[in-house]
């Protein structure tokens, strides 16, 4: 419904990480509830973004032990299985499958470019939106919404240390030691 409230309508696309399939499959009745009530004009096609070693949905059948760094979406047997693939067929959309390493330029990209700090899992539909444009030729003068923030990168602190080329930073947390370190320089 926010969605829809901040642009004024339905985009034309939502990209969306895949793990137990909750997510896709509530955006996508609030969409279709929208739209029947007269305030769309339009469904969005839902693209859904699981990764490579843990991508059941795309495979057809559960993963007995399913492999990513995206722990959010490291599910080999989906519980809303089924409506992801309502949303998927209804609206045109895919679910398809991403690397660990797509998923880690993505976290490392929108960390680095855009100041946010994401969970991997929500990376990957930065993955999923980035391969698309440049596989399938995905016309960039479409309304997208992606990367719907699924979680805090303080969900997977320890992943930072590994994809982070910058000295990682650790001090207490009161006022005067965070000041220190965002005011004064540091040694490394």
């Amino acid at each position: 419904f926010e969605i829809i409230d901040s642009l004024g309508d339905a985009p034309d696309y939502l990209f969306l990480p895949v793990g137990n399939a909750g997510n896709i499959t509530a955006y996508w009745m609030g969409f279709k509830e929208f739209y029947a009530l007269g305030l769309s004009s339009r469904l969005p096609k839902m693209m859904g973004f699981q990764a490579d070693g843990a991508a059941p949905i795309v495979h057809g059948s559960p993963i007995d032990s399913p492999k990513t760094v995206a722990s959010a979406i490291r599910i080999g047997n989906p519980a809303s299985w089924d409506g992801a693939l309502r949303a998927k067929d209804e609206s045109g959309g895919t679910i398809d499958q991403v690397s660990d390493e797509e998923i880690l330029e993505a976290y490392a990209i929108l960390s680095r470019n855009e100041g946010i700090f994401c969970e991997p899992a929500s990376a990957a539909s930065i993955a999923g939106l980035a391969k698309l444009v440049e596989t399938a030729g995905l016309d960039l003068g479409d309304k997208v919404v992606t990367c719907v923030i699924t979680g805090s990168g303080l969900k997977d602190p320890a992943l930072v240390r590994q994809v982070n080329h910058s000295p990682v930073y650790e001090t207490s947390a009161d006022i005067e030691s965070i000041t220190k370190i965002l005011t004064e320089p540091l040694s490394i």
